[in-house]
């Protein structure tokens, strides 16, 4: 699989930024990391890489991006990025040093369970339509990378996050998957539920959750500045 990435800088231990469902390498363009070496990703079936029919669990995904590691990476993951991410660092620990999740999409409570089939089903049906009914209002450019992602790739995506063999995104599978991380998260949320929920999990000692309570899911393009400093300053 020869993803999309685009690439900038040559300093530290390298950024790899990951993409929320929907999204594409274009959703970190507002956030300076200096000359920090960033390589952000266009996740399989979304952006400018290959759309294969299969392949879209959170293991599948970040399998893809091991040919792009060179060296061990700062792997930074929103939303389904961050299952991506975490799939990372549990199934090929040495190539990540530290993560940080933003916003993750795991750790669904039994309301938000209880959810997931019905959503799956609309997904089947009626694609990038149903996501965006779903997600209700989002900055315009995450809208426009969500309407041009196969809807296909959103209800497999979906699947593999919440209801194929493996997957954690609910909160008993997450909390047995989590506390297969050995590395250092920054766990950066905008619900206080979710983030006390994840600071109360086993961790890497190293580990900090913070919670933005004012922010909504995409807290890293309402705040880009803070998000990158804040990066920066723990990586």
């Amino acid at each position: 699989m020869e993803l999309h990435v685009r690439t900038r800088g040559s300093a530290g231990p390298p950024l790899l930024l990951v993409h929320g469902w929907g999204g594409d390498h274009r959703a970190w363009d507002a956030l300076d990391f200096g000359e920090r070496r960033v390589i952000a990703v266009d996740l399989r079936g979304h952006g400018e890489s290959p759309v294969p029919a299969t392949g879209y669990t959170p293991a599948d995904l970040a399998g893809d991006l091991l040919p792009l590691i060179e060296e061990p990476v700062v792997a930074v993951g929103h939303s389904m990025g961050g299952q991506v991410v975490t799939a990372l660092a549990v199934e090929h620990p040495s190539a990540v040093r530290a993560l940080v999740v933003v916003a993750p999409a795991y750790g669904a409570d039994e309301a938000e369970e209880r959810l997931i089939p019905g959503r799956l089903a609309a997904l089947r049906a009626d694609g990038a339509a149903a996501a965006s009914r779903q997600l209700g209002p989002l900055p315009a450019p995450v809208t426009e990378q969500l309407l041009a992602t196969p809807g296909h790739v959103l209800a497999e995506c979906y699947a593999g996050m919440y209801t194929r063999p493996g997957a954690f995104g609910v909160r008993r599978a997450a909390e047995r998957y989590l506390a297969r991380r050995t590395c250092p998260v920054l766990a950066v949320h905008n619900v206080p539920e979710a983030a006390r929920w994840e600071a109360g999990l086993p961790a890497h000692p190293g580990s900090t959750t913070v919670v933005w309570p004012e922010a909504g899911h995409f807290l890293h393009l309402e705040q880009p500045q803070r998000f990158a400093d804040l990066v920066l300053s723990g990586c």
